[in-house]
């Protein structure tokens, strides 16, 4: 039976599908129409695009056509493939090695999606294409050239099937598949019969990588377990008790094991990427990290080579190795190939390999989780992982969608403007050059210098102009005995690798921080956002807080207003996945935890369905943030630390207390909103306490933003003036009680750089000899700072040059003279990640830092 509805609701709908258990078929808005089999969505179609998200394309943790979430606590999108001109995709789970309800989704050129009926799900993020069977292999599926899809049976292959590669020894009817716990699987691609190799033969966990290049398997693990015993391994480790081994990168002869490298390893790949080439004897490359940067190895006539690059973001960088997903290098059409490591997206030349080094570039920074990407229609296509609900009490299921767009968007969106380092406290031998590490296409580009040796120590700066491996002396910068100097490089600077080189055997760091120097102003978002009300809005805004829903697929919209600092709910609503239009009353309980502002100590592990109840009784510590004349502060467990005002008078002008702190908007990484400006969190472990330390700003609004969240693909935000007219950004109610903004996440960016004043002090009682709270550096522009004291007396200025430092080191001293102002601005391009002072004497005393 085929019924069309056009006047009912998408639950009605749903209501009557499940009571006749037939095929129907439901155009629930002009643009969206929705196909449910036994109460299985069987495939969507759709046309509304907003900020390049198609909402009708979300996919989540399983197919229900009445949108109730049961299990499965996370759905990014682990890999997509083109074929048969139709787009393949896989969702996963967090932890599924035995199969879940996520699924197989299969999408053509006009956007309509079908999903998959004989989905196994689980948690796969592996493709290949097969050339001699002419087969798609993506997770645990097998498609035909005609698009014919065969199934591996979980039973027969159990893991988190992350990785495949063409085998050594019968590569026309065989495959490798590795998963996350380790385990080597071979397949027959005609067959489909499976055997195991190996169950755990290497040292570290999560198995990401796994590419056939110059007759060699390439296996990467991205984390370390630390309860492995090691009883399976293949190999024998030299030394066990090296903290910064974690991971690994290995080789596969066939028969044998080789460890190449103990760091965190993510993507394999070669110029040919999911075209995996017979005989494949181009240059192999494979991405990880150490605390100091990314490592780039690349295997070529059987000889690796390392080159080191900056991170954008510190969310990738936990040893556990749960928050990298699979970062790639991938084609993006017309030849062009991008690479994408912590947090930035990278040009990447194909011709890249041990004597032909150029061509690396950064394009952007950028907020999105992403775990896959390729061209496809004309547009690059990237994968999400967005709204998990693993110590997020603020989701009721996880839901990941695509972003379609051109390149040129992505330069779009963050600054080029990442940090690293070569050396972080290590001893470095005398005369022996560093790795190479990646300086070109940045704008601002500073090297931060500290010498722990009681003896001086020269640096000789080393540069690579054409990436051939010619290298010429740039410069030598002199270190004294416990000392701390930097060099800025010349903006007309072209050259594409720096290395160092010690004159003596010392205990160094060398810390680069590149910036970019054509940072958003405030106008970048002038007409995307001018439907949000400015912080000194006068007219009636509409505030609401929101709940991506558990028992539907619909948002929760608890509307209200603000009242004496309070914020009061007036009117409940949903607003519908399909139709985006707003429905009376809220059908999930669970969406109470919307009203609660998450304060320092309420953690959740994992998610927990009593958690609206059980919260109730928590006892509620301290707030995330307050401030005081000089700054904002942060409220840390164990610490606080101050950053700049974006606007002088935001609190009073506008009840911020009442607005959403922090939340998760990508999976396991949050976005704070803090006094006017957007901040991104790196966490640690899943529920626990951000990493506030590894903060960085993403962009100073001064609006009166209440609520944020991502929700449908789309991140969404309150706060819209009332008498703002709808758009494509902007959807109110028809009584005009509520309105919300749409957009994408990394839309954030256009709202401008950061920009703000303040300090650590402002006339504030010093001690002598104490150093000051942290006050943020990293991401703001053009930096000048005002010292006053009431006696004479010395400022010393210290600076936190890499997160993964012990201590501040000594920048500047200053003598300041009572009662006069004295102003330094920092040179050019200067960047550093916190600021701290101290006074010789006690004092009354003022440090302004004015960031514009």
């Amino acid at each position: 039976m085929k019924n069309r509805l056009s006047q009912i609701s998408l639950l009605s709908l749903v209501l009557f599908c499940l009571s006749c258990k037939s095929l129907i078929e439901k155009k629930v808005d002009i643009d969206t129409t929705v196909k449910i089999d036994k109460g299985e969505i069987t495939s969507v179609s759709g046309t509304r695009n907003i900020s390049g998200v198609y909402p009708h394309l979300t996919t989540y943790a399983h197919a229900r056509g009445n949108g109730s979430y049961s299990f499965g606590n996370e759905c990014g999108i682990g890999a997509l493939a083109v074929w048969n001109e139709k787009l393949y995709m896989i969702n996963y789970a967090a932890h599924e090695p035995k199969g879940s309800e996520h699924k197989l989704y299969i999408i053509d050129k006009d956007n309509n999606m079908q999903v998959f009926q004989g989905s196994i799900g689980g948690t796969p993020a592996a493709r290949m294409i097969h050339q001699e069977s002419n087969q798609l292999l993506i997770g645990p599926y097998v498609v035909s050239s005609s698009g014919d899809v065969r199934v591996i049976p979980i039973k027969d292959m159990k893991g988190r099937l992350t990785a495949i590669a063409r085998h050594l020894k019968d590569p026309e009817n065989m495959v490798y598949y590795y998963d996350m716990e380790g385990m080597l699987y071979e397949v027959n691609v005609n067959t489909l019969n499976v055997k195991k190799l190996y169950n755990n033969p290497l040292p570290g966990w999560h198995g990401k990588g796994a590419y056939t290049s110059q007759n060699k398997l390439i296996l990467a693990n991205n984390g370390e377990h630390g309860n492995e015993s090691g009883a399976e391994w293949k190999v024998t480790l030299e030394n066990k008790n090296n903290k910064e081994d974690n991971g690994i990168l290995a080789e596969f002869d066939g028969d044998n094991f080789k460890i190449v490298e103990r760091r965190q390893f993510t993507d394999v790949t070669t110029k040919n990427g999911i075209n995996a080439e017979p005989n494949d004897q181009s240059p192999l490359w494979a991405m990880g990290w150490d605390k100091r940067s990314i490592r780039l190895k690349v295997l070529e006539k059987g000889e690796w080579k390392t080159f080191l690059l900056p991170k954008a973001t510190y969310n990738n960088d936990p040893s556990h190795g749960w928050f990298t997903e699979w970062p790639r290098i991938r084609e993006i059409g017309n030849g062009k190939m991008m690479m994408d490591m912590h947090g930035m997206f990278y040009d990447f030349p194909s011709t890249f390999s041990h004597a032909k080094t150029s061509g690396i570039k950064p394009i952007g920074s950028h907020l999105r989780y992403i775990p896959d990407f390729l061209s496809w229609n004309n547009k690059v296509v990237l994968a999400t992982d967005e709204t998990s609900i693993q110590g997020n009490p603020l989701a009721g299921q996880p839901q990941s969608n695509l972003w379609f767009g051109k390149r040129e968007e992505l330069a779009n969106w963050g600054p080029k403007s990442a940090y690293g380092a070569i050396w972080i406290n290590d001893e470095v031998i005398a005369n022996q050059p560093s790795l190479p590490f990646l300086i070109a296409g940045f704008d601002n580009r500073i090297l931060h210098l500290n010498n722990f040796d009681k003896m001086p120590v020269t640096i000789t700066i080393h540069v690579d102009e054409d990436g051939t491996g010619n290298w010429k002396e740039l410069q030598t910068v002199a270190l004294e005995k416990e000392g701390y100097n930097y060099y800025i490089f010349k903006k007309d600077l072209k050259v594409e690798w720096v290395r160092l080189v010690a004159d003596k055997t010392s205990k160094l760091t060398a810390a680069f921080h590149f910036t970019d120097r054509k940072l958003k102003n405030s106008t970048a978002g002038k007409e995307l956002f001018k439907s949000l009300a400015d912080v000194d809005e006068t007219a009636e805004v509409s505030h609401a807080k929101l709940f991506s829903n558990k028992t539907n697929y619909n948002l929760s919209v608890y509307a209200g207003e603000i009242d004496n600092d309070t914020f009061k709910t007036t009117k409940l609503y949903e607003f519908l996945k399909y139709d985006f239009r707003y429905v009376d009353g809220i059908k999930d309980s669970l969406s109470i935890n919307a009203l609660k502002n998450k304060k320092v100590g309420e953690e959740v592990d994992f998610f927990n369905k009593n958690v609206a109840s059980t919260s109730e009784g928590k006892e509620i510590q301290k707030e995330i943030w307050s401030e005081d004349d000089a700054s904002v502060i942060v409220h840390a467990k164990e610490y606080q630390l101050r950053l700049p005002k974006g606007h002088a008078d935001y609190s009073r002008q506008f009840s911020a207390k009442t607005a959403r702190v922090t939340r998760e908007v990508e999976s396991e990484r949050e976005l704070a909103n803090i006094s006017g400006t957007f901040y991104e969190l790196p966490l640690y472990k899943v529920g626990k306490e951000p990493l506030y330390k590894m903060m960085r700003p993403v962009a100073t609004h001064n609006k009166q933003i209440t609520e944020f969240n991502t929700w449908n693909g789309l991140l969404v935000l309150s706060g819209v003036k009332k008498d703002a007219k709808e758009s494509d950004h902007v959807y109110k109610s028809d009584d005009g009680n509520v309105a919300l903004w749409f957009g994408g996440i990394d839309d954030l960016w256009s709202f401008g750089k950061p920009v703000g004043e303040g300090g650590p002090w402002k006339n504030t009682q010093v001690k002598a000899n104490q150093l000051s709270d942290m006050y943020l550096m990293t991401g703001y522009d053009e930096k000048t700072v005002v010292f006053e004291s009431d006696v004479d007396t010395q400022f010393d200025l210290y600076i936190d040059i890499n997160h993964y430092s012990d201590e501040p080191v000594l920048f500047k001293t200053f003598q300041i003279k009572a009662g006069e102002k004295l102003t330094y601005k920092f040179p050019e391009g200067f960047s550093a990640h916190w600021v701290q002072l101290n006074s010789s004497s006690a004092c009354k005393a003022t440090a302004w830092f004015v960031y514009k």
